[in-house]
């Protein structure tokens, strides 16, 4: 987002003369070559004449700030006014040469302590200091001097928002645009403040009647484009954020913007380019990082994405979005768990520690009585048509009412039939898109939620400072993937006996919360697509076969494509499939194939698609390959129910072991191998058996259906039983405390 304050320039003072009233005058007409060789004229023929000296500084300060303070210097020389100094004080820059304009600013107000903008531009620095206290109060003593100042407001409006005091902030600038209605910048920051405590929909109005004060704005077109951006509006989005660029072509806000648009339009090579453009122009801009990590990600370069959240925290060290998406990246590159427990635990170090120390032993009203029925929240911004919408379907479906009063927080703007069904289910629902993590947190209190369930950890969209405020007694991790949050505040996470075996002493060390194993699987699957029906065996008609991965690309690693290589090698007829977007993702993936002994000639691209049609997709396909160290979750469950079987190879963390638990829950544990040559004979195996990958074919999706995997009764009762477990445990923790306080 963009906005706008600086130190306001001093007025000149009444003086006698007509060519140096000349000069001035020309000045306040914006005509400033004029009023600078007026100024030159005037200084040759006194070269003590304090007035001209100082008009000519404050003529240089937007171009040549050196000179401009060499000039005011030679004023005060003549004469120590304060508006020389408050002009001296405007050549400083950065906080290297802050105490410079301190000092001077001191000065003049030593010399005119009723000087408003003294006391304004000393407030402004102050604040640039972090400094908030003593700058409200400088604001208010100019203020008092001159209450009807829109200028002073604004800054004062400012440096509150900066401050992230957003209530204060924003009742001093609805002074500022009260006093100036046409104040584009004002109404700008005003909006700032609004999306600083999620009220999108107030921002956003805000700035459409901004943009009508100000069409051309660049600061309101950029940040009309980033609200844009995060709802379904997206081709208004690129709109305004190409106009922002156009109007000024070195907006580096605007260009990282644009190109997350683009990458959200799957305009991969444009987006690229956008982003390269922002950090061309500021190489320490972390969210122009933080989006080209994400393109990287999309077009199946895991490790330069996980470079370019690494560049980001660097620029920002204290950018949550960088270190959240750096982690959620390295599980796709790293089959070490401990390792990305270590990386987790610096998340919540980094950020959640002044949190989490306000919370320790954080007291519920709850009453800690194991039997009665439960409250249970989920929080989600993927309450929509979203893949995690096939899992929590069948579970939400299918919990029992009588005994669990379910729940839901949505966290975004988007909805459809998918909402309005998930709805349904639930007791209770919340919108709370614009619920900051403070009044979330409050809300879930007051419903006193009992157990808080996280379904996003540290995927997009997560609210990890929300749970670390413990609004809840029992907080548990499940859905979002298999692993860590790192945290202290999540308690517990699900899991089940395939991706975290019970009788490896060092498996459950890998996590900071309590693991509780569901009988079964991790997940249980809903496909949510009536009337898309499997297929006969491709490769009958064919007469080759071929393999297909409609995984996201990002989990395209080499240690995958060393995988495939072996069963390509094996079998010179076969073919692939693979999904990634158009332009340069696909040549590179295709050379990085090439590099693996895979010729390009042998393999075909599809785009992101619609789901009937990616599903419809499989109707090509005779086996899917699966991806190390991330195995496909999703993406296997639907190749499964397509009737397309999935090899696995299973390794030491969860992500890497989700095809074992599928392919277990469905009684086929002999396509799952823990080494690179059994998974290659194992795949060719079974590409050599046309007949057995036929009967396969027609027998998978009603396997699938029989299966743990998609009986959403059972599932919805071993989590409640899991819930229940919780509950009862922190029941007995809660009345061992309270006998402990006993006298």
């Amino acid at each position: 987002m963009e906005d706008s304050a600086t130190m306001s320039t001093p007025p000149t003072p009444e003086v006698s003369g007509d060519t140096f009233a000349a000069a001035e005058a020309a000045w306040q007409r914006g005509e400033t070559e004029t009023a600078r060789a007026m100024c030159e004229r005037l200084v040759a023929a006194d070269p003590h004449d304090a007035d001209a000296l100082h008009l000519a500084g404050l003529l240089e300060i937007g171009r040549d700030r050196l000179a401009a303070r060499a000039l005011i210097g030679r004023a005060l020389v003549s004469r120590e006014d304060p508006v020389f100094l408050v002009g001296f004080a405007m050549t400083c820059v950065g906080a290297a040469e802050r105490d410079m304009a301190i000092y001077a600013l001191k000065r003049a107000l030593e010399l005119r302590p009723g000087s408003p903008i003294a006391l304004n531009n000393l407030g402004h620095l102050y604040g640039e200091a972090g400094d908030t206290a003593r700058a409200s109060e400088l604001f208010e003593r100019a203020l008092a001097l001159a209450p009807q100042h829109a200028a002073i407001h604004f800054n004062y409006g400012t440096m509150l928002l900066s401050a992230n005091e957003l209530e204060r902030a924003e009742t001093v600038l609805r002074r500022t645009v009260a006093l100036a209605p046409n104040h584009a910048n004002a109404w700008n920051n005003l909006a700032k403040v609004m999306l600083a405590g999620k009220r999108t929909t107030e921002a956003l109005a805000v700035l459409e009647d901004a943009r009508t004060l100000a069409p051309d704005s660049v600061e309101i077109l950029t940040n009309i484009g980033a609200i844009l951006s995060g709802g379904t509006r997206i081709d208004e989005a690129r709109t305004v954020l190409e106009r922002a660029v156009e109007l000024d072509p070195r907006r580096v806000s605007a260009w990282s913007n644009l190109g997350n648009v683009l990458l959200k339009l799957a305009r991969h090579d444009e987006a690229r380019a956008a982003l390269t453009r922002a950090i061309e122009l500021k190489p320490d801009f972390a969210d122009a990082h933080i989006n080209l990590g994400n393109a990287c990600s999309k077009a199946g370069r895991i490790d330069e994405a996980i470079a370019c959240y690494r560049r980001a925290m660097a620029c920002d060290p204290g950018h949550i979005g960088a270190n959240s998406n750096l982690l959620f990246s390295l599980m796709f590159a790293v089959d070490d768990g401990h390792a990305i427990r270590a990386e987790a635990e610096q998340f919540s170090a980094r950020h959640e520690a002044a949190l989490l120390a306000a919370s320790e032993g954080a007291r519920h009203a709850n009453p800690p009585d194991p039997a009665r029925r439960l409250r249970i929240g989920y929080v989600s911004p993927d309450f929509r048509n979203h893949c995690q919408s096939l899992f929590t379907t069948p579970l939400l479906d299918h919990h029992d009412h009588s005994a669990f009063e379910i729940v839901c927080y949505a966290l975004s703007a988007q909805r459809d039939d998918v909402t309005a069904r998930l709805a349904s289910y639930a007791d209770g629902w919340h919108d709370v898109r614009e619920f900051d993590d403070a009044r979330l947190a409050q809300q879930i209190r007051d419903d006193g939620i009992d157990i808080l369930v996280d379904l996003t950890m540290h995927m997009d969209g997560a609210r990890r400072l929300l749970f670390a405020r413990r609004p809840a007694p029992v907080q548990v991790a499940w859905l979002a993937y298999p692993g860590t949050t790192g945290s202290p505040s999540i308690g517990w996470r699900l899991t089940d006996p395939w991706i975290d075996p019970p009788d490896d002493p060092r498996v459950d060390d890998q996590y900071t919360e309590r693991s509780l194993r569901l009988p079964d699987a991790f997940w249980c699957y809903d496909a949510l697509a009536p009337g898309v029906e499997g297929n006969a065996l491709p490769a009958l008609s064919a007469g080759h076969i071929t393999f297909g991965c409609l995984n996201n690309p990002s989990k395209l690693t080499d240690a995958t494509l060393s995988l495939w290589s072996g069963v390509f090698a094996a079998l010179p007829d076969a073919r692939l499939v693979l999904m990634a977007p158009p332009g340069g993702a696909r040549e590179q993936l295709a050379a990085r194939l090439a590099a693996h002994g895979i010729d390009a000639a042998r393999v075909s691209f599809v785009g992101f698609q619609l789901r009937t049609d990616y599903l419809r997709t499989y109707h090509q396909i005779d086996i899917a390959l699966d991806t190390f160290p991330a195995n496909g979750h999703t993406t296997s469950l639907d190749a499964l129910w397509m009737g397309v079987p999935v090899p696995t190879r299973y390794g030491r963390t969860a992500l890497s072991r989700a095809g074992l638990c599928l392919l277990a829950n469905l009684g086929l544990r002999e396509l799952a191998a823990d080494n690179d040559a059994d998974y290659v004979d194992i795949v060719t195996a079974l590409a050599r058996d046309l007949p057995r990958l036929a009967v396969l074919r027609a027998e998978l999706r009603a396997r699938m259906e029989a299966s743990p995997l998609m009986d959403g009764a059972r599932f919805a009762r071993n989590v409640e039983a899991a819930y229940r477990h919780m509950w009862e445990a922190w029941c007995a923790d809660a009345r061992g405390a309270s006998s402990a306080r006993l006298p």
